[in-house]
């Protein structure tokens, strides 16, 4: 126990070292200059996106978990979601440490372990199956730029990632006859919970009620983004914001730091630099972005209350 607590906040100091590697690189006095001069109303208006984004998601959330047969309510959802963001954004471990209270709060609810496990497992693999989608979708779209920054032609680069985009996206609607055909292996029991959703007869219509909530999230996650970067003088078209969202909220959500500081804002850095984004703006708007999470935390608690009893523990 004492050595994964260890492991734990070495990862942590792990991420905050990267933090200050990358502000270092982009000039700490050029990041303060380019968070002073952010426009309130941009800020607020990314902030309102976040919300949104993360209500999509806890309803997302709830309806997978009632779809697999437990039993909870939207104030429960939208508590234990907020509460779950307020700890990804303070804790080692990014997205790991909010998903692990999520399942332990529906647990305590009166959930199976086994449901409570599946129900967060399978949101959270929704919300990564449409962010890769659209993200390669928008690499698509800003080939001409990306291209030439990764030494390869753009047009061949747009088709080859149009084309794995589409499979990607087409993927879960083949996975009943594949999973039908293919034993269950001992050494993939972490897939378990998808296989036996993607047996059920059910399955198609959730699966449809899941790729528009996860589209609304990304989109809404995506336009966050964005706000933060446009409060401090960042225009880009959208093609661009659908691409970087991708490899930010990637690399934020790796369980290598805190919250995703760090990771979030170097991958802003090196997402937005095809572009012409100078890296103290991108490594200003990763801030931001990181900022929102808090903010989502604090209002959390606030409007939906602590966490109780066994669950906050």
């Amino acid at each position: 126990m004492k050595a994964d607590r260890v492991k734990t906040w070495l990862r942590g100091l792990l991420g905050l070292a990267l933090l200050a590697a990358v502000v270092l690189l982009a000039r700490p006095a050029r990041v303060l200059a380019e968070l002073a001069r952010a426009d309130p109303a941009w800020l607020l208006a990314g902030l309102l996106a976040a919300l949104a984004a993360n209500a999509v998601s806890a309803l997302r959330w709830r309806a997978l978990t009632r779809w697999l047969g437990g039993e909870l309510g939207r104030a429960d959802a939208c508590r234990w979601y907020f509460q779950a963001i307020g700890l990804n954004a303070l804790l080692p471990g990014a997205v790991l440490g909010g998903d692990v209270y999520r399942a332990l709060a529906l647990q305590r609810s009166g959930s199976s372990t086994r449901l409570a496990g599946a129900s967060v497992v399978l949101d959270r693999v929704s919300g990564l199956w449409m962010l890769c989608a659209i993200g390669g979708w928008g690499a698509a779209a800003c080939s001409s730029a990306l291209g030439p920054w990764l030494h390869l032609p753009a047009r061949p680069l747009a088709l080859l990632l149009l084309a794995g985009s589409t499979l990607w996206l087409a993927l879960p609607w083949a996975l009943p006859p594949l999973l039908r055909r293919a034993p269950a292996a001992r050494w993939a029991r972490w897939l378990n919970p998808l296989r036996e959703a993607a047996l059920r007869p059910d399955y198609g219509a959730q699966l449809r009620l899941q790729a528009l909530a996860s589209a609304a999230v990304q989109a809404l996650s995506a336009a966050a983004l964005a706000a933060a970067a446009l409060a401090l003088g960042i225009v880009q078209p959208l093609a661009v914001w659908a691409f970087a969202s991708a490899p930010i909220f990637l690399m934020a959500a790796l369980p290598v730091s805190v919250g995703g500081w760090g990771t979030r804002e170097a991958a802003a850095a090196a997402a937005l630099a095809p572009f012409g984004v100078i890296p103290a703006a991108a490594v200003g708007a990763g801030l931001i972005y990181g900022g929102y999470a808090l903010a989502q935390g604090a209002l959390g608690a606030l409007a939906f209350g602590l966490p109780r009893g066994g669950a906050g523990q």
